[in-house]
This record gives C-alpha cells, sequence and structure tokens, in this order.
C-alpha cells in the first residue's frame, strides 16, 4: 500500500505531506520509489505485523463529532456532592476559552527551553506563588498529577529526607480513602510499613518515620493539628498536610501549624470535574527540602542582558540524567490545569477566592443547622464544605431521594452519608438535600462556626498579580500577552525526538468541555456514566488491537505511572509464582531515565546493560548479564525503536533470551508513533508496554502536562493491571494485584475523547499511513541534513525510525559552537528547538511527526543549514564563537534596536538570518538565560515588581 491522495478524508487534514510531488520529492532525495519500498526496508521483517488493523472505518468529523454527543448523551449530569476531594466549580469563559480551549496554551511544549516559554512560565510560577501563599510554605512545584501520587510522592520524601529515622509511615484515618489505596500499593513495593490511625487521638506506638493529615478529613472534619504536629516532630517524624487550598484561605495553613510538606489537589479552583481528571496537584516544602522536591520547579533568574527571565529550576533532578538514583519517576506533570487555575486565583484575587470560601462554608452551616434541627446527627460540629451525617440504616433511602432530585451525595456506609458544598451549590439545592434526609426546607445558619483555634489570620496572594486583573478584559489581555511570550504548535513545528509534537486536531479537542463529559463526578453511580464507560471500554479495546496485547487499562495519568503499573504488573505475576527472588531489572544505558526510577519504585534492582557502537543493545554484556542473574531476573525494558531512533533488528532475539531465563519484557511505547500499522509490541516478544496518549495518539501536551500513559498487557499479566483505588483492597490475595497507580478508576479521563476521536478519524488505514509519513518525513531530514550535521544512528539501508540524532560534536569540537547554541539560534528563526543532548550528549534529536507539510519540513532544514553556515563563520575567523550570533542567541527585539550594537555581526543577521522572516518574525521576550545563576540562588516564587521596571541598561550592555 502506498500513501495516497484522499482529499475528502480527515487523514489528509492530518498528515502533513499528502500532495503525490511532495511525497515524490520526499522520496527522491531519501533514494526510493515509493514509500513502501522505503518501509520494507526500514522496518524488519521479523517484526512486521501481518495483517491489517482491525478497527472501525474512518469516520468523517461530523460522524465523530455526531457519535460523541450520542455518548455524552448517556452520561447523566448531577449535582455533585459526593466530595472525597473532588468538587464542582465554575471554569470563568474566559479562561475556559482562551486557556483550556486555546491552542496557544494546550499545544506547547514543556518549556525546557525557557527563552520562548516565558509565558506559560509566568503561569506556572503564579501557581507556585499561590501554593505558597495559601499554604505557608516558602518553596513549591509547578504541579503534580493528582491528590493520591502526591500524598505517595510526599511519603516518599519523608522516607529520603529522615534517614535517621526508618521507622513506619502514619496515614490519618480521616485521609482520602483513593490516597490511603495509592499510599499502600506504593509501600507494598518499596518495603515499608505504613500504618492507618486516628491521630485526633494522639499518635500510634513504635518508630515513625513521618504522618500523614488531612485538612480538612473526608468526613469534613476541621480540628487543630497543631498538638499532633509538635508531638510527631518530638518523635523524630517529619509532617505531611493534605490541605484544600480553597478551605486555606479561612484556616490555619499546614506551615503555620508546622507541617513540613502540604500537598493536594487545585482541582475546585476553576477545573472541571473531568470524570476524575487531569487535575493539578501540588506540593509545598519547608526550607532545606527544595533540592529533593520531585516535580519541575519554575524559577527566576536573569537572561544575558540582566533583565529577569523565568526558566525550570534544579533540572539535574530530571530522571533522564539521575536515572535509578532520581528523587522521583515523576517526569510530566498537569501544567495546563495549574495554568487554569493560576489564571483563576489572579482573576479572583485573595478577597473573591476568601468570598467564595466564606459563601461555601455558610452554605454548609445553613444545611447543618437544617439537619441538625430535624434531629439528624453530624459527626463533626467543625467542618469547611462537608458533612458526614449518620442515618442509621436509611443511608440508601437519602441517597436515593437525593438522587431522584438530581443530586449525588457520598454512600460511606449502611448508616452514614457525605454532603460536600462547593461554589456552585444554591439555595434550591441545599433545601432539595435537607428534603432528602427528611428534614424541613433550609433556613438560616445557626452555630457551627470554624473554632478560633483553627481561623487563619496571615494574609496571602498580596503581589501585584493577584490584585490587578479584576475585569475580564485585564485579564484576557494579561492571558494574550503571556501567550505572545511563547512559541506552540500553533506558531510553528516543534521538532523534538521522542516527545512526538504533532497535529491536536480542533475536532479531537471539541468535546472534552462539555458538561456532559467535564461534569461528571469520578465516584458518580454507574447508572450515570455509561456513555464514559462505553467511550474507554472501546478507546481500551482499539489500543489492543493497535499494540497487540490482550488487555489495556488507561488508569495511568502519566507515561511514567504506565511503566510503574507494568513493572508492577511484572512483580505481581512473579509473586504469584513464587519467584520473590526475582527483582533484577535489565535497562539499556540509553533508555530513557524514568525506565530506571520506575523500576525502583517497583521494588527492583537495576542493572544497566552497555549500548553498542552502532547504538543498540551491546549483545555480549547483554548475555553476559542475563546468565549472571538468570535466576533472580524480573525484566528488561526496553524502547522500541531504540532510544536512538533505530530499528534493531535483533528485538526478537532479545526477548526470547529474556523469556528463557525466567523473566519478562517491558517494551516501553513512547516511540509508537514509528510502530502503528507496521508492528505490534505484543506480537513481537512484549509482554507489557506503556503508551503516550500525549504523543502517539493527540493528546495536547498542555505545556508540560497533560499526558495519559495507559498500559497495555498479555493475558498473563491481566489480573494484575490497576486496580480502583476507591475500592482497593490490599489485604489478601497476590502482593501487587490491582495496585491502584491513580486517585481515579480511570485517571485523567476528560482528555481521553481527544485519542478516542484520533482513532475514530483516522481509521486502521489512516493511522498506517500516519506511521508512514512520519518515516518518510524523517528520513528526508535525516538525508537532507546528513552532509552539514551528520545523523549518529541509522538502521538497515541507512534509513532511520520516525526521528533521528543530528551529531554536532566534531563540529563543537572543531569551533566550539555546541549543540545548546544551534538550538538557542533555532529560536531566531522561529523554531523550537529539537531535543537537546539526549540520549547522547552534544546532539540533537529530530522528529519532524506526519503532521509536518514539506514546506514547514524545508523551512526547519533551510534554518539548519544556514545555522551550519554561521559555524563555518566561526571555523573561517569571521567572528568569534564567544561574540558570533549563535552564542549570543535569541536575540530580542531591544537587543536589535540597541543603539549600542557593538558585535561583530550585522543587526540584520541577528534578527533576519533568512528572508522569510522579515514578514513573519517571533521575537522572544528574554535573551539568553542564565542556568546556573538560577539554581545557586533559587527564587521560585513572583519576583516584585521592582525587578522588572528598568531594564534599559541591561540592554545597553
Amino acid at each position: 500500500m502506498t500513501i495516497q491522495s484522499l482529499p475528502s478524508t480527515f487523514a489528509d487534514r492530518h498528515i502533513g505531506a499528502r500532495r503525490q510531488a511532495d511525497i515524490d520529492t520526499m522520496l527522491k532525495n531519501v533514494g526510493y520509489d515509493t514509500v513502501d519500498g522505503l518501509v520494507d526496508t526500514a522496518v524488519p521483517a521479523s517484526i512486521r505485523q501481518e495483517n491489517p488493523l482491525r478497527l472501525t472505518a474512518a469516520l468523517s468529523e461530523v460522524e465523530v463529532l455526531a457519535e460523541l454527543r450520542r455518548l455524552a448523551a448517556k452520561n447523566k449530569t448531577a449535582v455533585q456532592m459526593i466530595g472525597q476531594g473532588y468538587y464542582d466549580t465554575v471554569t470563568p469563559p474566559v479562561i475556559r476559552r482562551n486557556v483550556l480551549e486555546a491552542p496557544a496554551w494546550y499545544t506547547a511544549y514543556t518549556p525546557y527551553q525557557p527563552e520562548i516559554s516565558q509565558g506559560r512560565l509566568e503561569a506556572l510560577l503564579n501557581f507556585q506563588t499561590m501554593v505558597q501563599d495559601l499554604t505557608a510554605l516558602p518553596v513549591a512545584n509547578a504541579s503534580l498529577l493528582d491528590e493520591a501520587t502526591a500524598v505517595a510522592e510526599a511519603v516518599l520524601l519523608m522516607r529520603r529526607a529522615n534517614k535517621k529515622n526508618d521507622g513506619k509511615t502514619v496515614l490519618d484515618a480521616d485521609c482520602l480513602p483513593q490516597t490511603i489505596a495509592v499510599v499502600l500499593g506504593r509501600a507494598e513495593a518499596l518495603g515499608f510499613e505504613v500504618e492507618v490511625a486516628d491521630l485526633s487521638q494522639g499518635l500510634p506506638d513504635g518508630d515513625i518515620n513521618g504522618i500523614v493529615l488531612q485538612q480538612p478529613g473526608v468526613s469534613g472534619r476541621v480540628w487543630d493539628q497543631t498538638g499532633v504536629i509538635a508531638a510527631a516532630k518530638e518523635r523524630g517524624a517529619l509532617v505531611t498536610v493534605a490541605a484544600d487550598l480553597l478551605a486555606l484561605t479561612l484556616i490555619t495553613p499546614p506551615g503555620e501549624q508546622g507541617a513540613d510538606i502540604a500537598v493536594g489537589t487545585a482541582q475546585r479552583l476553576g477545573v472541571p470535574l473531568f470524570f476524575g481528571g487531569p487535575h493539578a496537584a501540588y506540593m509545598a516544602v519547608r526550607t532545606g527540602m527544595e533540592r529533593t522536591l520531585p516535580g519541575r520547579i519554575v524559577g527566576v533568574s536573569k537572561d544575558n542582558a540582566g533583565a529577569p527571565a523565568y526558566r525550570l529550576a534544579l533540572q539535574t533532578r530530571e530522571q533522564h540524567i539521575r536515572r535509578e538514583k532520581a528523587t522521583s519517576n515523576i517526569c510530566t506533570a498537569q501544567a495546563l490545569l495549574a495554568i487554569v487555575s493560576s489564571f483563576y486565583a489572579v482573576y479572583h484575587g485573595p478577597d473573591g477566592l476568601k468570598a467564595i470560601a466564606e459563601t461555601v462554608h455558610n452554605n454548609a452551616r445553613v444545611l447543618a443547622t437544617a439537619l441538625k434541627t430535624a434531629g439528624r446527627e453530624l459527626v463533626s460540629d467543625s467542618f469547611f464544605d462537608t458533612l458526614t451525617v449518620r442515618v442509621p440504616g436509611k443511608a440508601h433511602k437519602v441517597i436515593t431521594a437525593a438522587e431522584a432530585r438530581g443530586i449525588n451525595l457520598r454512600l460511606i456506609d449502611a448508616d452514614t452519608v457525605g454532603v460536600s458544598i462547593d461554589e456552585t451549590t444554591t439555595a434550591e439545592v441545599l433545601s432539595a438535600v435537607a428534603v432528602a434526609f427528611g428534614a424541613g426546607p433550609v433556613g438560616d445558619a445557626a452555630g457551627f462556626e470554624l473554632p478560633e483555634a483553627v481561623l487563619r489570620t496571615s494574609g496571602y496572594l498580596q503581589h501585584p498579580v493577584f490584585n490587578t486583573h479584576r475585569s475580564e478584559t485585564q485579564l484576557l489581555r494579561y492571558i494574550r500577552k503571556l501567550s505572545d511570550r511563547d512559541l506552540a504548535l500553533d506558531r510553528t513545528m516543534i521538532p523534538l525526538g521522542s516527545c512526538t509534537m504533532k497535529l491536536n486536531a480542533t475536532a479531537e479537542m471539541e468535546a472534552i468541555s462539555w458538561p456532559e463529559f467535564a461534569s461528571i463526578h469520578p465516584f458518580a453511580p454507574d447508572s450515570q456514566t455509561e456513555g464514559w464507560r462505553e467511550l474507554i471500554d472501546g478507546l481500551e479495546a482499539d489500543l489492543a488491537e493497535i499494540t497487540g496485547y490482550d488487555q489495556v487499562s488507561i488508569q495511568p495519568n502519566a507515561g511514567s505511572q504506565g511503566e510503574l503499573a507494568g513493572l508492577l504488573a511484572i512483580r505481581g505475576y512473579h509473586l504469584s509464582r513464587g519467584d520473590n527472588q526475582r527483582d533484577i531489572c535489565l535497562i539499556p544505558a540509553s533508555a530513557h531515565g524514568t525506565n530506571a526510577a520506575s523500576a525502583v519504585l517497583a521494588g527492583m534492582k537495576v542493572v544497566v546493560v552497555a549500548t553498542a557502537a552502532d547504538g543498540a543493545i551491546d549483545h555480549a554484556d547483554l548475555y553476559a548479564k542475563i546468565e549472571a542473574h538468570k535466576d533472580v531476573l524480573s525484566a528488561i525494558m526496553i524502547t522500541y525503536p531504540s532510544t536512538h531512533g533505530v530499528y534493531d533488528a535483533d528485538v526478537r532475539e532479545v526477548c526470547d533470551a529474556v523469556h528463557a531465563a525466567g523473566g519478562q519484557v517491558y517494551v516501553d511505547g513512547a516511540n509508537l508513533n514509528a510502530l502503528v500499522g507496521l508492528a505490534q509490541p505484543g506480537k513481537f516478544g512484549g509482554d507489557v508496554s506503556h503508551l503516550n496518549l500525549h504523543k502517539t495518539f493527540c493528546i495536547p501536551h498542555g505545556g508540560g502536562g497533560p499526558g495519559v500513559g495507559p498500559v497495555a498487557a498479555k493475558a498473563h499479566l491481566a489480573p494484575f493491571m490497576p486496580g480502583d483505588a476507591n475500592n482497593a483492597s490490599i489485604e489478601g490475595g497476590v502482593a501487587g494485584h490491582g495496585v491502584a497507580i491513580s486517585a481515579s478508576r480511570f485517571g485523567s479521563a476528560g482528555v481521553l475523547p481527544i485519542s478516542w476521536a484520533y482513532v475514530k478519524l483516522m481509521g486502521g488505514d489512516g493511522l498506517t499511513e500516519a506511521t508512514k509519513s512520519a518515516l518518510l518525513a524523517a528520513n528526508y531530514v535525516a538525508s537532507r541534513l546528513n552532509e552539514f550535521f551528520p545523523v549518529l544512528y541509522t538502521g538497515e539501508g541507512g534509513l532511520v525510525a520516525h526521528e533521528c540524532i543530528l551529531d554536532l560534536r566534531e563540529l563543537t569540537a572543531r569551533t566550539g559552537v555546541t549543540a545548546e547554541d544551534v538550538a538557542k539560534r533555532l529560536i531566531d528563526y522561529g523554531f523550537h528547538a529539537p531535543t537537546l543532548s539526549f540520549p547522547v550528549a552534544g546532539t540533537l534529536m529530530v522528529e519532524p511527526t506526519e503532521s509536518e507539510d514539506l514546506a514547514e519540513i524545508d523551512r526547519f532544514i533551510d534554518a539548519m543549514i544556514s545555522i551550519h553556515a554561521e559555524i563555518e563563520q566561526v571555523a573561517n575567523g569571521d567572528f568569534t564563537v564567544e561574540n558570533s550570533p549563535l552564542r549570543n542567541a535569541p536575540h530580542t527585539a531591544a537587543a536589535v534596536v540597541s543603539s549600542n550594537w557593538d558585535r561583530s555581526y550585522p543587526r540584520e543577521q541577528a534578527a533576519f538570518p533568512v528572508a522569510s522572516l522579515r514578514q513573519d518574525k517571533y521575537f522572544p521576550h528574554v535573551g539568553r538565560i542564565d542556568g546556573a545563576a538560577g539554581d545557586r540562588n533559587l527564587v521560585c516564587s513572583c519576583p516584585p515588581l521592582e525587578a522588572f521596571e528598568d531594564n534599559t541598561a541591561a540592554f545597553e550592555n
């Protein structure tokens, strides 16, 4: 089959190079007559799948949206008062339309290149500042995945930081049940003790490494935790508080109570329920713990003109550098949702947030008054937004009565019901709830004020950014100003190897904010979620067909979490067979760093396999290590195609050798964009894989998240796939069976309609064509640039897979120009840089994807050739590397128009290195940023305005 022009199909709009003339041009450069000929040479025959993908025929955009409407109609919207960490909220339309639904924000990549990411970095810095202020702790990260996994990260942080006391971890019984389930699952794999106890009654006996409190508790109870925190400190324990950010506008924050760590979720600050996610979790820590804080931290440094500039700080903590010594396997975040929450705080400001909180609390008091007047028993008289009500033997009756009125309450047990109030709750809803309990309509609140001991007295959100943008006009312009400082896919190709930045079609994005999908609580009754579950079942089935596995779980809410889920499934399988000693995980030296970090979290020991000169696994080293560890071998983790962008022809032999030694094969699915429709990991030797829906299957990267990392497995591992945290049981059965990976059953379900729509729009033939087009584009780039920047690794026929590595090391040795210089100079041409120095230092890894058309690919190639010419200018002595346009890149508009231009190259070369830029020019907001200075002087909250007052002098330097 060859790529054909089908102008009426969605595939024709998704795939960039569809004109036959363009395809012929690319083929001629690569040296092939047909795309199929190229594919047949590049992809080893030993792994090719025998049959086409058995998926439904491709649908049109109109048909897909109609089908999504049908599924949405099967979901039943309700007033969501279940609580348990999830609340309905109002997403201001100006934020929904201009951030959540705006490609300038959702198509952006993780801000590793800070000069072209100043907008989203500022928004994330606002998020950090908001969290720091509300928790009263000095350092916060730029978001984590969800509250349950954030608590698990906090528990691991306490265990790292408190090495003098390796005692048990104690969770308060009033923690969210899904949080307890996730922490217990992580603890079981890592072999440390966790006790669940009522900490309001004091600390349990024994050595304690750390404790976790919930404020307010899942029961709704608010209490003064100062005493138990002090007692824990006296016994050498660290303290984490899982806190509700909205509640912290009224109650004493964790930092002021003596906590070391605060965690939680920002979901109720403007982020829809999304059937469980994606939601931005947060973590804040006391001084001294910032360098072991998991996740990303936005910091403040300066650029080469002395202007304040934002960047990701402490990046040496990233997994690709620290590997098995990484502080966490977290590789992504929930940047887009953190940005939504930060704009929510900017829009409402401190007074607005406090007013919302006071309204929520007052409504809870109103309902409590009505229930108590009717003789109903409240578990606690001190609460913020949640009431736990005892109704002996009548809980089901109350739940049914409320549901009949369009309201979901929380069924705790046969005698107990929970009710959670949020900012959308009305007086009519309160009266309907009261009637469901057999009480009269509500009146005024009488009593139930928060105790004096827990009231907040300190200020928060005093920075001008939270006190300026009160009107929609102001906020709209602030959002626009920040988005204009960034480069995203709506402006330019993002040729990142390993990260597959492709088209996120508008039709795919359309349904995620429909109320029938976005307003569903993750713990709503199954009778209300039929459409959601049909969509998810269908997507899991399609992914199983695409990968050749037997079962898929979409619960993991990031690729790293999918890795962990797959390794825990392998661990559970070995334990079920009595092979408790199998704990060695072989990992090639070239693998992504999260592989090693995930293996450690799954309780495994990492043994590194060397890489051969051609980029493949070193066979001699591999077989020697298999032999050495054959009795204790648990798994091997391989990436296919390899991290070097090549189809290794021996992958079946590697899988067979590991299986013969009793191990399991984990195939990292990060590079699945080179396999779909051509080869299936589950058929050529894999036992389990994770997939990246935010790569191959079109969920946008969102500036660093959301991500979805489903895990796919063969039938023998199916019993050990992720369990439901809301209904998890760790007791009994096989250790590791059904371990919950994230807080909600379906993880970040809210973005799954995107991938569902992509698969339906493309169909099996379209998906296969997309893969072939990606291979053609990558090989075209490699062929055209090899003369200037040698391609480091190639496979059969000198071909690459879906990406290629450009080797700059000889150029660097000859001229001093580094790969980073090239990355920064590309900004002046209006491009995001390729992946820098991964997997090989001193290189650039390029992935054009199938979405880019020939004109855009050629624009990138022309930019790279132009940059090569500038490198040769350095070699020829036209200017030194220190005073070259490469080392001074990127060039801001202020620098170019400065009256004190004293550089060895003309302004025109700095700003307009190719003629087309005169018509369409992106100027970065800041120049080259000093990363080392930012790490030495870590500032991770909004700087004062005087830092920006006048940088004119700086630009003159």
